[in-house]
């Protein structure tokens, strides 16, 4: 599997079916999409999916049935990585502001999250 998962609005749009589903035909994956798109378009995307190795098909039948090899935690990881660096010049502390001002945070949530940046911090700790 590729190291770098690097998607389209379109294919992150069918890769987002695929999670949700499990797995998809063409006809499945293009009913379910929030934006039309033909049947024709949908089958490529598909293709392109399979040649950069996120994608792979079994035979079901007279289709085939598509299913993500890349979980949504790597693709988000490796996409939220490249925002921070390019949108926030790096700057965690940027991102995650922007990332929570103007949302409703439930206790549960914020304590959460303040044990994952704990957690963060006594590794950054390591370093030195």
């Amino acid at each position: 599997m590729t190291g770098q998962a690097s998607f389209t609005e379109r294919e992150l749009d069918i890769m987002s079916v695929l999670w949700k589903r499990g797995s998809g035909t063409v006809a499945e994956v293009r009913q379910d999409l929030a934006k039309p798109v033909g049947y024709t378009g949908v089958l490529k995307l598909l293709q392109i999916l399979e040649e950069k190795v996120m994608v792979r098909h079994e035979q079901e039948g007279r289709a085939y049935r598509y299913f993500p090899l890349m979980q949504p935690a790597d693709a988000g990881g490796h996409a939220l990585g490249r925002i921070v660096d390019k949108i926030f010049q790096g700057s965690t502390e940027l991102a995650l502001a922007r990332l929570v001002s103007g949302r409703n945070l439930d206790a549960d949530e914020v304590k959460r999250m303040k044990a994952l940046i704990d957690s963060a911090a006594r590794g950054a700790g390591d370093d030195s």
